[in-house]
């Protein structure tokens, strides 16, 4: 084919039939839902829900013009409701054709936008293709969720990208060798990405001088290229949720290797550092204190060393996390605690436990019968309450028996069961 300098290359080699699409076999593979809804021309309004570069546009294209239909195409970047309200104009001009309205980066409408389409989804006069890199879930608002079909569509593998790269080599009248070990540099540089992998591909054709394509031309064409990673979107909270789920089942190779993904891909090191602090607490606790202050030191030493030396630091901590001992018991207990005190709200704290320091707190009682532990024998006055009156005592702390916890437990199980003791005691003698 004849290129348009003018165009992009992704554009000009944009597919026009599912057979030719690569990847998302899933959906539009022979009697895949996307395949079945044009065989049986019964299409539907629906969002398409994946990464940059996976092929939203171009099943929107392939679908409107499959079945003759007017495409108006929205960005929400750069639109609003004025712009909605004329794509109505325009599909009731078009009647009886019908109008597919594609509206790229749908997320980004609020909620006041995403209701303008609603009365018109109801009356069929559009179908409305939305395309979003975000979870449709908290992206889009209920009312306008309802109403579309939300298909996923995945990154493309190495394999599909090697084939879209062969196909594209094979469709430009410049031609272009390139070996083995070239292909997978640009396949690798292009992270799933299809269009990125056709922008690579068109920045080549403008370096190469030659037919075979040396490897300083591919080094040139995907230096300063990094690995998909968005920042505050999906991407992001599904890496640091695997990051976080690996150290807390005790696998430091498979951290590492999502501490790896995430300081590769560009996020915050104060950002991992907060949250493996959270891990520290969260899901090692009691059973080993000393993980708390480990991810404080590495913090700390991070913000002196900076990157890339300080990432060794993080990478230290989330190893120790991994590997020693677990325990949610404190995590566990702080949340029935927060229960309660939601659930039976400001009760008063009991005399004995109240501050007295003036002489009128003591004639009104504060501080009356509170036993001052340390004067205790044994240090402990087991017979001394600590909830408010009406609670009575309550158990929360459960500690497990991994690491210090242990023995933690076994403290605790004789404080409480020698409180209980007193405590029925007393209550018989009253």
């Amino acid at each position: 084919m004849q290129l348009n300098a003018q165009r992009p290359l992704a554009d000009q080699l944009r597919p026009t039939h599912f057979s030719q699409v690569v990847g998302q076999q899933h959906l539009v593979g022979e009697k895949q839902p996307l395949w079945l809804m044009l065989r049986n021309k019964t299409i539907h309004s629906m969002v398409f829900w994946g990464p940059p570069g996976t092929g939203k546009t171009t099943l929107a294209k392939i679908i409107s013009e499959d079945i003759h239909a007017q495409l108006i195409n929205l960005s929400a970047v750069l639109s609003g409701v004025k712009d909605i309200r004329d794509a109505i104009k325009q599909a009731e001009q078009a009647l009886p054709q019908r109008t597919v309205l594609f509206v790229d980066e749908i997320h980004r409408f609020n909620k006041s936008q995403q209701d303008a389409f609603l009365p018109h989804l109801e009356s069929g006069l559009i179908t409305l293709i939305g395309a979003t890199t975000e979870n449709p879930s908290f992206a889009l608002n209920n009312a306008l969720l309802s109403r579309l079909k939300v298909y996923i569509l995945k990154s493309l593998n190495e394999q599909e990208l090697l084939q879209l790269l062969a196909q594209s080599l094979q469709a430009i009248e410049k031609s272009l060798i390139l070996n083995e070990k070239q292909q997978m540099a640009l396949v690798r540089a292009a992270d799933g990405d299809g269009r990125k992998l056709l922008g690579l591909l068109e920045i080549l054709l403008d370096y190469a001088t030659e037919d075979v394509v040396k490897d300083a031309d591919i080094a040139l064409v995907t230096s300063g290229q990094t690995r998909r990673f968005d920042k505050g979107g999906d991407e992001f909270y599904e890496q640091i949720s695997a990051l976080h789920k690996c150290v807390r089942s005790s696998n430091p190779d498979a951290a590492l290797y999502w501490l790896a993904r995430m300081l590769d891909g560009g996020c915050d090191p104060n950002y991992i550092a907060r949250r493996i602090l959270r891990m520290a607490t969260e899901d090692i606790g009691n059973a080993d204190p000393r993980a708390l202050g480990i991810c404080l030191d590495a913090w700390h030493g991070y913000q002196r060393l900076g990157s890339p030396e300080g990432d060794l630091l993080l990478a230290q901590a989330v190893s120790y996390l991994a590997c020693c001992a677990k325990s949610n018991a404190v995590y566990a207990a702080f949340k029935l605690a927060q229960a309660d005190v939601q659930q039976m709200g400001s009760l008063p704290v009991p005399n004995h436990l109240r501050n007295a320091p003036t002489q009128l707190m003591k004639q009104v009682g504060f501080g009356q019968g509170y036993q001052y532990d340390h004067h205790v024998e044994g240090g402990i006055a087991f017979d001394q309450t600590g909830f408010p009156d009406r609670m009575g005592e309550r158990l929360y702390y459960q500690p497990t028996n991994n690491g210090l916890e242990q023995k933690i437990s076994q403290k605790l199980e004789y404080i409480r069961s020698q409180r209980l003791k007193l405590n029925s005691n007393n209550k018989g003698n009253r």
